[in-house]
C-alpha cells in the first residue's frame, strides 16, 4: 500500500465508518476488513490517529483498528503477520513523541504500545523503556503524563507475563528502574502536598494524576519485579513510606471540599496505597513480615479508634478490614500443631501477630465492629420503611465482601472471632447477657444494639456451640420478641427469624419446630415483609436435614397459601425468586400432599411465565418449581401439560435465544414430566423434535438427554421409536465417532434399553450400530464398562432375536471375511475370557442365559467352547441363587411373579409412573421371568437327547469336576 496514495482513500473510508447511516456505514467496514492484511494499512492508520488536525472520532476509529490488529497480525506465526519492516517503523513511530491532546484517544495508545511490548520488549524493541524514563523526564506537562500514561500501561502488561524466562525479563527490567521509579513517585508527590499546602487545587489536580500513574507504576514493579523482594533495601523503604504517605493524604483529605476536582482522584490514591500493600502480602506473605505491626497498628487505628474521624471513607475502611483479615487468616503465618515443623519465618510472623492481639485490642475490635459497624444506619431504615423489598435483596445479596463494608465488617468479625473465640466469646456473651428482657421502645439505638448483637451471635453461631443454650434462649427470650408486633420493634423481629436460621442447622431442638413454624406463619399472616422475605433468604426450616413432614403438616395449607399470597404481592424478581424457592423447598419436601393446595399456584405460574419474558433468572426459577409440582402431582401432572409442555419446548429448543439459561433446568423439567407422565401424548412425542439438536451440542447436558430417550422408550417404545428411531440411531452413529467413554457407555444403554422392550424390532432399527458392538466383543474391547455393555447388548439379540442374531453372524463373517464358527466361537471365547468385566447380576444372568440359548448343538464350535458355556452359567447361578433357610432348597432371586405396587417408606420419595413402568417391563424379561436353575436342567437335558449319554458324558468330562460338583449341588431335586 502506498503511503501517499493510500492515506487518502483509508480517510475516506474511516470517515464514512463513523457515520450513524447504516448504508454509508457497512460498505465501509467491509472495506476496512479487507485492507486488515494489506501491507503497509497500519502505517497509514498510525499517520492518521497522530494527525491531530483530523476529526477525533475518525482518529479514534483508526486507533481501534489498529489495536485490533496487532491483536491478530503481530506475532511472526499469525496468518498474514505483518513483515518486519513494517513493525519496525510502526514501533518507530508509536514513540516518536507523546502529545495526544484528547484523553481516551491518549489511553488508547498507551494500551496498543503495550501490547506491542508484551510480544517485542525488550529483544525486539529495547529502546522503548530508555524512551519512556527520558519522556516522563520532560518539563513539558502534556508530554509527561501521556510518556507516564504509557509507562504505565507497559509496566502492567510485563508484570502480567507469567513464563519463567518472561518473569526473568521483568525481574531485570525493575531492578533497573526501580530506584528512578520510587524518585519519580516522590517528586510528584512531594509537588502535589506542596500545592495542597499553598492551595493551588488545578495544579495540585495534575500533580495528583502523576503521583497516581507512578504508584501505579511501582505497585506492579514492587509486587511482580523481585523473587525476594524483602532483602531489596528500596522496596522496604517505599512500603514503609507507603504508611506515612497515607497518612499524609488523609489528612490533605480534610482541607480538601468534598466537590473539589482533588477529592475523588485523592481517594482512589488513598486506595491504591492500600492495594500495594494487600498485593504485597498476597503474593510475598514471608517478605511482609516486617510490616505486619505496621499494617494492624496503622488499619486498627484509624479503623477501631477516634484517630479515623473525619478522615477515613467508606472504601478506606473496607480496605483497612481486608488488610486486617489477610494477616490475620494468612496461612503462611499459622504454626504447625507440631511446633518444631513450622518455619522460622512462620514462627516469627505468628509471634508478632500475637504481640498484637491483646485482650484488650481484641475486645476493642469486637466491641467497635458490634456496636458501630453492625448497626443499620439512617438509610438503611428510611429505605426499609420506602422499599423493603429493594433492603431485603440489598442487605442479603450485596456486593462481595472485598468491596462492601456491611458484608466486609461480618467477614473480618467471623474470621476473628474464629481465630481467637477463647478470648472473645465472653465478650460477646456479656453484651448477650446485658441486652436480655424487654428494650424501650423509645430508645431507637437500644433496638439498634440489640440488632448489632444478634448478628453477631448469628455469625458466630458455630464457634458458639457449646457456649450457649440457644433451645432455652429460643423458648425464653427469642420467641417472645417474636411476638413484639410495635412498629418500632421490626428490626428485632427481622433479626431474629434471621438469628434463628443462623442457628437451625447448628443447634436447635426437632421438638421446637412446631412452635417455630406457628411463629413464621404468624410473620406471614401479619404482613411483617422484611422479616418475612429476611427469613425466605437464609432461614428455610423445609430446607434443612432435620425437617420432619409430620410437624410440618398441620401448618401446610396455611403456610402455601401466605407464601403464594406474598409471590403475587412483591414485585422484585430477586424477591420472586425466593419466594419460589421456598415453594419449591415445601413442595419437595411434602410431595404428594401438596396436591389438595397447588391449584392456585398452577393457575399463576402462566401468568409469572410470561410476565418474566425478559428475566431469565426468574424462568429458571419458574421452572424449578414447575419440576418439584410435577414430583409432587405425579399422574395428575398431565393436567399442566397446555402450559407445561410449551415451557419445555422453548426452554430446550436451542434454536431459542432463552435456552442458553433455561435449558439445564428444562431438560430436567422434561425428563420429569416423563417420569411422571401416565401416558404419551401427541405434544409430548412432538417435543422430541429438539432433542437432535440437543445431541450435536455434545455438552454437559447429554446425560439427562439419554435419560430422556431412554424415558420415552419406557413410555411408549412402539410409537417413539416408530417415529424417531432412524434419527436417533443416525445421531447415535455420529456421536460415537467422538464421544467419551462415558458417553459411549451413555448410548449403549440406550440400545440396551430399545432391545430390552422391543426384542423383535429393536435389532432392526438399530442395525447399523450392532456390528461395531459385535466388533468390540470379538477384538476385546479394552475398557471394562463398555465391554460389558457390548455383552449386555448382545445377550439380548441372541436370546431373544435368535433369526436376527444369525444374521447379524452372516453379516460380519462377511465384512472379517472369515467363517461364520470361527466368528462365534471367537465370539463365545471373548464373552467366556472377559465375563469379570460384567458387575451387575442382571447382565451376568443375562450372559447365561443367551450363551446357553445356543444349547443343544451338534455344533462342533459350540461344543468345543461348551465347558466356558457352563463356566458362565455356574457363575450365573451363584449370583442370582438363594437357599431356603427351611426347605434348604436354592430359588433364583431374581424372579419375579406379579406386580405389587412399590411402597415407599416416609423417608423415600413414592415411586413414579416410571417406576411402575419399568416394574411391568421387568415380568416380560427373561432375566426376572426366566429360571435360570430351570433353564440349565432344560439346555443339558435336550443336549444330552440329542448326544446320547455317552455323547453327553464326553462332553461334560471336557468341565473341571469341581464345577460339575458346584452344578450338581444346585441342580438338586430335578
Amino acid at each position: 500500500m502506498d503511503l501517499n496514495s493510500a492515506s487518502t482513500v483509508v480517510l475516506q473510508v474511516l470517515t464514512q465508518a463513523t457515520s450513524q447511516d447504516t448504508a454509508v456505514l457497512k460498505p465501509a467496514e467491509e472495506q476496512l476488513k479487507q485492507w486488515e492484511t494489506q501491507p503497509g494499512f497500519y502505517s497509514v492508520l498510525l499517520n492518521i490517529f497522530t494527525n491531530h488536525s483530523l476529526d477525533v472520532n475518525v482518529r479514534w476509529l483508526a486507533v481501534l483498528y489498529f489495536k485490533n490488529g496487532i491483536d491478530r497480525y503481530w506475532r511472526r506465526v499469525a496468518p498474514h503477520a505483518l513483515s518486519e519492516e513494517e513493525k519496525t517503523t510502526l514501533r518507530a513511530g508509536l514513540i516518536t513523541n507523546f502529545n495526544e491532546p484528547v484523553n481516551q484517544i491518549a489511553t488508547q495508545i498507551s494500551v496498543l504500545i503495550a501490547k506491542v511490548a508484551r510480544v517485542d520488549c525488550p529483544r525486539q524493541w529495547p529502546e522503548l523503556i530508555p524512551t519512556l524514563v527520558e519522556s516522563v523526564k520532560v518539563q513539558d506537562g502534556l508530554q509527561q503524563h501521556r510518556a507516564l500514561l504509557t509507562f504505565y500501561h507497559v509496566t502492567k502488561t510485563l508484570a502480567s507475563k507469567r513464563l519463567a524466562a518472561d518473569r526473568k525479563l521483568f525481574y531485570d527490567l525493575t531492578s533497573s528502574i526501580y530506584s528512578f521509579a520510587c524518585s519519580l513517585w516522590n517528586h510528584h508527590t512531594d509537588t502535589f502536598l506542596q500545592q495542597i499546602c499553598t492551595g493551588d487545587e488545578a495544579a495540585a489536580a495534575n500533580s495528583l494524576e502523576r503521583t497516581l500513574l507512578s504508584l501505579k507504576v511501582l505497585r506492579k514493579l514492587t509486587v511482580h519485579g523481585f523473587v525476594e523482594p524483602h532483602w531489596n533495601a528500596e522496596v522496604m523503604g517505599f512500603l514503609h513510606a507507603v504508611f506515612e504517605r497515607l497518612k499524609q493524604f488523609l489528612e490533605c483529605s480534610r482541607r480538601i471540599r468534598a466537590e473539589s476536582i482533588c477529592r475523588d482522584r485523592l481517594e482512589k490514591t488513598i486506595i491504591l496505597f492500600t492495594k500495594v500493600l494487600l498485593d504485597f502480602l498476597d503474593q510475598h506473605p514471608f517478605s511482609f513480615t516486617a510490616l505486619i505491626q505496621r499494617s494492624l497498628e496503622f488499619s486498627v487505628s484509624y479503623v477501631f479508634t477516634e484517630a479515623g474521624e473525619g478522615v477515613v471513607f467508606e472504601q478506606f475502611i473496607v480496605q483497612c478490614m481486608n488488610l486486617i483479615k489477610m494477616i490475620v487468616k494468612n496461612y503462611a503465618y499459622k504454626p504447625s500443631k507440631n511446633i518444631e515443623d513450622s518455619s522460622p519465618e512462620t514462627l516469627e510472623a505468628h509471634k508478632i501477630k500475637t504481640a498484637f492481639f491483646t485482650y484488650p485490642t481484641l475486645m476493642e475490635i469486637c466491641r467497635r465492629l458490634v456496636t458501630h459497624y453492625f448497626l443499620l444506619t439512617k438509610e438503611e431504615l428510611t429505605m426499609w420503611e420506602e422499599d423493603p423489598e429493594s433492603f431485603t435483596v440489598e442487605e442479603t445479596g450485596g456486593d462481595s465482601w472485598k468491596y462492601s463494608l456491611r458484608p466486609c465488617t461480618e467477614v473480618l468479625f467471623i474470621d476473628i472471632f474464629h481465630e481467637y473465640n477463647q478470648t472473645l466469646t465472653p465478650v460477646l456473651l456479656e453484651m448477650v447477657q446485658s441486652l436480655q428482657g424487654s428494650t424501650n421502645m423509645e430508645n431507637t439505638n437500644a433496638i439498634l444494639i440489640k440488632d448489632a448483637v444478634y448478628n453477631a451471635v448469628g455469625l458466630a453461631a458455630y464457634e458458639l456451640f457449646d457456649s450457649v443454650d440457644f433451645d432455652q434462649w429460643f423458648k425464653n427470650q427469642l420467641l417472645a420478641e417474636l411476638q413484639v408486633s410495635h412498629d418500632r420493634y421490626k428490626p428485632i423481629r427481622r433479626r431474629v427469624i434471621w438469628l434463628i436460621g443462623q442457628w437451625i442447622s447448628v443447634k436447635f431442638k426437632s421438638d421446637l419446630r412446631p412452635v417455630l413454624y406457628e411463629a413464621i406463619r404468624n410473620l406471614l399472616q401479619d404482613r411483617d415483609l422484611v422479616s418475612v422475605l429476611f427469613f425466605l433468604n437464609v432461614c428455610l426450616p423445609v430446607d434443612d436435614f432435620e425437617f420432619r413432614t409430620d410437624q410440618f403438616l398441620p401448618y401446610l395449607e396455611s403456610m402455601f397459601t401466605l407464601l403464594f399470597q406474598l409471590l403475587q404481592e412483591v414485585t422484585q424478581c430477586d424477591t420472586k425468586m425466593h419466594v419460589l424457592h421456598v415453594l419449591s423447598c415445601v413442595i419437595e419436601r411434602v410431595n404428594m400432599q401438596i396436591r389438595p393446595y397447588v391449584g392456585c399456584l398452577v393457575q399463576y405460574l402462566p401468568l409469572l411465565w410470561k410476565q418474566s419474558e425478559e428475566h431469565n433468572m426468574l424462568r429458571c426459577a419458574i421452572l424449578t418449581t414447575l419440576i418439584h409440582l410435577v414430583q409432587g402431582l405425579g399422574a395428575d401432572s398431565k393436567n399442566l401439560y397446555p402450559f407445561l409442555l410449551p415451557v419445555i419446548q422453548l426452554s430446550t429448543d436451542v434454536s431459542q435465544p432463552p435456552h442458553v439459561y433455561l435449558l439445564e433446568d428444562g431438560l430436567e423439567l422434561w425428563l420429569v414430566t416423563l417420569e411422571n407422565s401416565p401416558c404419551l401424548t401427541p405434544e409430548l412425542l412432538r417435543i422430541f423434535q429438539n432433542m437432535s439438536a440437543l445431541l450435536e451440542l455434545s455438552s454437559e447436558n447429554l446425560k439427562n438427554c439419554f435419560k430422556i430417550i431412554n424415558a420415552y422408550i419406557f413410555l411408549s417404545s412402539s410409537e417413539f421409536l416408530q417415529m424417531y428411531a432412524a434419527d436417533l440411531c443416525r445421531s447415535f452413529c455420529e456421536l460415537l465417532k467422538d464421544i467419551t467413554t462415558e458417553g459411549q457407555v451413555q448410548v449403549l444403554k440406550v440400545v440396551e434399553n430399545v432391545l430390552k422392550v422391543s426384542p423383535v424390532l429393536g435389532p432392526q432399527m438399530f442395525q447399523p450400530l450392532l456390528p461395531s458392538v459385535f466388533r468390540g466383543i470379538i477384538d476385546g474391547e479394552r475398557y471394562p464398562v463398555v465391554m460389558s455393555t457390548y455383552l449386555g447388548i448382545m445377550g439380548r439379540v441372541l436370546l431373544q432375536n435368535a433369526r436376527f442374531f444369525s444374521l447379524l453372524l452372516s453379516q460380519m463373517a462377511c465384512e472379517l471375511g472369515q467363517e461364520l464358527d470361527q466368528i462365534l466361537g471367537n465370539m463365545i471365547e471373548m464373552w467366556v475370557d472377559r465375563m469379570d468385566n460384567i458387575t451387575q447380576p442382571e447382565r451376568r444372568k443375562l450372559s447365561a442365559l443367551a450363551l446357553l440359548s445356543l444349547l443343544p448343538s451338534l455344533n462342533s464350535v459350540i461344543q468345543d467352547k461348551f465347558c466356558g458355556i457352563i463356566n458362565i452359567s455356574v457363575e450365573g447361578l451363584h449370583d442370582v441363587m438363594t437357599e431356603d433357610s427351611e426347605t434348604g432348597t436354592y430359588k433364583d432371586c431374581m424372579l419375579m411373579s406379579h406386580f405389587e405396587e412399590p411402597k415407599a417408606t416416609e423417608d423415600e420419595e413414592p415411586p413414579t409412573e416410571q417406576d411402575k413402568r419399568k416394574k411391568m417391563l421387568a415380568l416380560k424379561d427373561p432375566v426376572h421371568t426366566v429360571s435360570l436353575q430351570q433353564f440349565i436342567y432344560e439346555k443339558l437335558k435336550a443336549q444330552q437327547e440329542l448326544l446320547g449319554e455317552q455323547g453327553f458324558h464326553a462332553l461334560m468330562e471336557t468341565v473341571d469336576t469341581e464345577i460339575v460338583a458346584q452344578l450338581q449341588e444346585f441342580l438338586q431335586g430335578f
